[in-house]
């Protein structure tokens, strides 16, 4: 230390020289650190969630939750293992040491389900399994609203918006929250049901077989080939009320015997509403370590597209923005920093009585604060940590 500070005082241009380099790094580095609204930290803590559509809560308690959670027992380094169960859904939170590497955790978690799930029920969906991700909430969230049905913004929202919002660089993933899927919905007759004497289970299997698209193989003729496939799914809603469930001595039962098919919506799992009126909203995930602001953006100039593609009387709000926070903080930052340079300035010179001393000081803090923006970059941390 001795001999670097002789070295600086016998050669003030060199030293002069090494600072400047210094801030020059750093200041080409605070332009390519990662900003946020939360610090990226990676907890030691995953979830399974397992669905078993119409299932009980019982039944998805005892034949899901349950084994999961014995399953999960056998991983090392838990310290916490715990399940919701609910008509249709599980969810198995299981938490591990903060010296576990979450990474290595979540595959072992994996292997362990994994082995489970064939005891499982059979209509059981294959279980999600995800770790803690800060980056998991909405970066954005976009209202879509109108004199439309709701059926009508979802169609807009899911063919227009979701197709293009998800081409801006950076976006994770974008869901859509209160809409309306279109579905075909057969409804049957209980009463024609039992009048015939089929299982409801027959309706299903008819549907699964007779409304699919199946491959045909291939033709070869000389030096060509091609490639044949059966155009079994119906694409017409009417069309369903022809469909053949059964043949009783000869005579084919079909949908419109005991009940009818209808081009409808699913049911809906999910409300959102914009000052009373009900409308469908857009949340916008970014990938994990990209930077929010730059997503943010992004997401805003394709946006601008989708207004022009939209129909009139449909309109489109932001209502939820992590970059005006994240502005807002980071102004605040700056403020403070060249507030606390000053003030510092001030002190020394209160002290000391020298203006060279004062100016001295006033160099040093703001290039040494500037200086560390290079070794956060070379150590890939953000703003945030």
């Amino acid at each position: 230390m001795k001999s670097l500070v002789g070295i600086c005082i016998d050669r003030p241009v060199f030293a002069a020289m090494i600072v400047l380099s210094l801030v020059v790094v750093g200041g080409a580095s605070y332009f390519r650190l990662g900003v946020d609204r939360f610090p990226r930290i990676d907890l030691p803590q995953a979830s399974v969630r397992t669905t078993l559509p119409g299932g009980a809560v019982e039944v998805v308690e005892t034949q899901i939750s349950e084994p999961i959670e014995a399953a999960v027992n056998t991983v090392e380094g838990i310290t916490e293992v715990r399940s919701i169960s609910g008509a249709g859904a599980s969810n198995v939170t299981v938490v591990f040491n903060l010296d576990r590497d979450i990474n290595v955790a979540t595959q072992d978690l994996r292997d362990r389900v994994s082995a489970v799930t064939r005891n499982l029920p059979e209509e059981t969906l294959p279980p999600v399994i995800l770790k803690f991700n800060n980056d998991n909430a909405a970066a954005i969230s976009i209202a879509l609203s109108g004199n439309l049905s709701l059926r009508e913004l979802t169609e807009f929202a899911d063919k227009i918006a979701k197709p293009r919002l998800e081409r801006s660089a950076g976006v994770g993933e974008v869901q859509i929250v209160g809409g309306l899927e279109r579905t075909i919905n057969i409804w049957v007759d209980a009463d024609r049901l039992a009048a015939y004497r089929l299982p409801i289970t027959e309706i299903q299997t008819a549907l699964a077989r007779q409304n699919q698209d199946a491959p045909g193989g291939n033709v070869t003729a000389g030096a060509t080939e091609q490639v044949l496939r059966t155009t079994g799914r119906l694409t017409d809603p009417e069309a369903f009320n022809d469909l053949v469930i059964k043949s009783v001595d000869g005579a084919p039962i079909r949908i419109r015997d005991i009940g009818r098919a209808e081009d409808g919506t699913k049911e809906q799992r999910s409300v959102a509403r914009l000052n009373g009126v009900p409308t469908v909203v857009l949340d916008v995930r970014r990938q994990t370590g990209s930077n929010t602001i730059e997503v943010i953006d992004a997401v805003k100039q394709n946006l601008e597209l989708v207004k022009a593609e939209l129909p009139a009387g449909v309109s489109v709000e932001i209502i939820r923005d992590q970059s005006r926070y994240i502005n807002a903080a980071l102004h605040e930052i700056n403020v403070h920093l060249l507030l606390g340079a000053i003030l510092a300035s001030l002190v020394v010179f209160a002290f000391m009585r020298d203006w060279r001393a004062t100016v001295i000081a006033a160099i040093a803090i703001p290039s040494s604060v500037v200086a560390t923006f290079g070794m956060m970059a070379a150590l890939d941390f953000t703003l945030n940590s």
